[in-house]
């Protein structure tokens, strides 16, 4: 019974916690301006071109028309720039592989030494060179 009530409490407390939550935030958004205002000519002036200026602008650059020497110059600098940060990721990836693959074959030749020398050890007969062909049995 005290588990219920106890469950009981948080659950109003949670739901009256949300209710004045969602209350505070909506009166804490204020409006800058009233709804009947309009926005300052200032601005609009600001965001928006003459239709003039529009008119050239678009008039200026049209989809046939030739691109500017400069454009063409700043668009190879970006390709040129791209080849090369992909050439040099693509060399650095090639380097990890090529150093991974190394480590392998170096760990692998470690290896095959080691058990080549434990092989000769316990294989020594005491003659010298300490080789199996080396043996002179009958």
């Amino acid at each position: 019974m005290a588990w219920r009530q106890l469950l009981l409490v948080s659950c109003v407390s949670a739901a009256v916690l949300l209710s004045l939550l969602r209350e505070g935030t909506s009166a804490s958004v204020g409006t800058s301006q009233g709804a009947g205002q309009e926005a300052p000519e200032g601005v609009q002036q600001q965001v928006f071109l003459q239709e003039s200026e529009a008119w050239n602008f678009l008039r200026k650059r049209s989809k046939r028309s030739s691109k500017s020497r400069d454009e063409v110059d700043a668009e190879s600098r970006q390709k040129l720039r791209a080849d090369e940060l992909r050439k040099e990721y693509h060399e650095e990836q090639r380097n990890e592989v090529e150093n991974s693959v190394e480590e392998q074959i170096d760990e692998q030749e470690e290896r095959s030494r080691e058990t080549i020398e434990q092989w000769r050890q316990w294989h020594y007969d005491g003659l010298y060179p300490p080789y199996l062909y080396n043996r002179h049995h009958i």
